[in-house]
């Protein structure tokens, strides 16, 4: 009986070091070795972190709307957002600027720009990886126990709106608009968002942040993230237009050249000409086709999308390998046939689509009009937006400023 008791004693030893040995080697393998990345020499540095970055290597397709202001990014931002299956966040970056600017003189030196891309590609880095605390570095007052109400635009993220993230009373499985949401939701808990980032097989992020698609370099090719970039791309005139009518202070004196046909001696000319640089380099960058954009960029311009909206959802869909959610394609029905005096906020998204886009060529003299294509006709020829040779053709809308062009993603 005693020999038997030891023979059973021995055997079950045996099993749990067995067992222990086991979930050793699994462990190793699953953490310590890439997919794909072995024959590259990669996998030991970069898979050494943690499960995670291995688990989001096979599993999220990650997504980066790079855009500028008034150029139309909040409503592609929303062909994310209405995806029941991507976890989107509006403008997170805005936090790196309103924490750093500050520090800065008014004119940012190249090295000034050198900490904010450092600061905006980390923290995109541990977005992507569902990692919510660390954007507490840059939130003013600092989160308590990981809960905030200062998150920006919190209420333009579907999943932020909705439960479990936000349990207003009465909301049931309803997602309250932006205002409703910031009002009902009460405080982020971040721990919260976090998990249900983690829930979805996608991330999107838009920023008007970060000029140039050179600036991602180091995070497209970043073989844990498999990133992909949407540059959006707008015509200049029409975002200088959109701008003097939505930040009429700072804009103020373009408006006052529309109001009197006299150009201010003080006028602020890198309002227009920021834009046409930037977009001119970014997008020389991206018709290149460097390998390291193969398969992560596509151009779109935002009168295409605005004239044909489901078509172009369908191809920008279709480059990320990601199914196209019926809820998407209803907020398209939806939300590109309204009238846009509907909508309450500045950044809302029902409109006319087709008619937005062209609304600038009724809200800029022809004057102002010469003006901007002098100072950005490079930029109006890469992206295929014709010159207004006088104000008859400006304002005529029977002729198009736009040309056919098919912009098909590097793949």
């Amino acid at each position: 009986m005693q020999c038997s008791w030891k023979a059973v004693l021995l055997l079950a030893l045996a099993s749990i070091a067995i067992q222990y040995t086991a979930i050793r080697t699994f462990t190793a393998k699953s953490f310590h070795t890439c997919p794909g990345l072995a024959e590259a020499g990669l996998a030991e540095r970069l898979c050494e972190e943690g499960p995670t970055l291995a688990y989001n290597l096979s599993r999220k397709t990650h997504i980066l709307i790079l855009a500028t202001t008034r150029s139309g990014s909040s409503f592609v931002g929303q062909l994310f957002n209405q995806h029941l299956d991507v976890f989107y966040l509006f403008e997170p970056l805005y936090h790196v600027q309103n924490t750093l600017i500050p520090r800065f003189t008014q004119g940012k030196s190249p090295a000034d720009r050198r900490v904010m891309l450092g600061a905006s590609r980390d923290l995109l880095r541990s977005l992507y990886d569902c990692d919510l605390y660390f954007l507490e570095n840059y939130i003013k007052p600092p989160p308590v126990n990981h809960t905030t109400d200062r998150i920006f635009r919190r209420g333009a993220s579907r999943v932020l709106c909705s439960r479990p993230v936000c349990d207003a009373p009465g909301s049931g499985g309803l997602v309250l608009e932006e205002g409703d949401c910031v009002r009902r939701c009460g405080l982020l808990n971040l721990t919260v968002a976090a998990e249900a980032c983690r829930e979805r097989s996608h991330v999107a992020i838009k920023t008007v942040r970060v000029p140039e698609v050179n600036d991602l370099r180091a995070l497209v090719e970043d073989p844990r993230l498999n990133l992909k970039v949407i540059q959006l791309v707008r015509d200049p005139r029409g975002i200088l237009a959109s701008r003097s009518e939505t930040f009429r202070d700072t804009y103020r004196l373009w408006r006052l050249w529309y109001g009197t046909g006299r150009k201010p001696y003080n006028l602020d000319v890198t309002q227009l000409t920021t834009v046409c640089e930037d977009f001119s380099n970014s997008v020389s960058t991206g018709l290149m086709r460097p390998p390291w954009l193969k398969g992560k960029y596509m151009l779109v311009r935002y009168e295409d999308l605005a004239r044909n909206p489901m078509k172009k959802t369908e191809e920008i869909y279709g480059f990320l390998g990601i199914p196209l959610d019926s809820h998407v394609a209803r907020w398209i029905q939806n939300n590109t046939r309204g009238d846009p005096t509907l909508g309450k906020h500045k950044y809302g998204t029902v409109r006319n689509s087709a008619a937005t886009a062209e609304k600038w060529r009724f809200r800029l003299s022809y004057d102002i009009v010469a003006f901007a294509q002098n100072a950005c006709q490079r930029v109006l020829a890469q992206l295929g937006y014709k010159m207004a040779s006088s104000e008859e053709e400006l304002k005529n809308p029977s002729i198009s400023l736009v040309e056919e062009r098919d912009f098909r993603p590097f793949s």
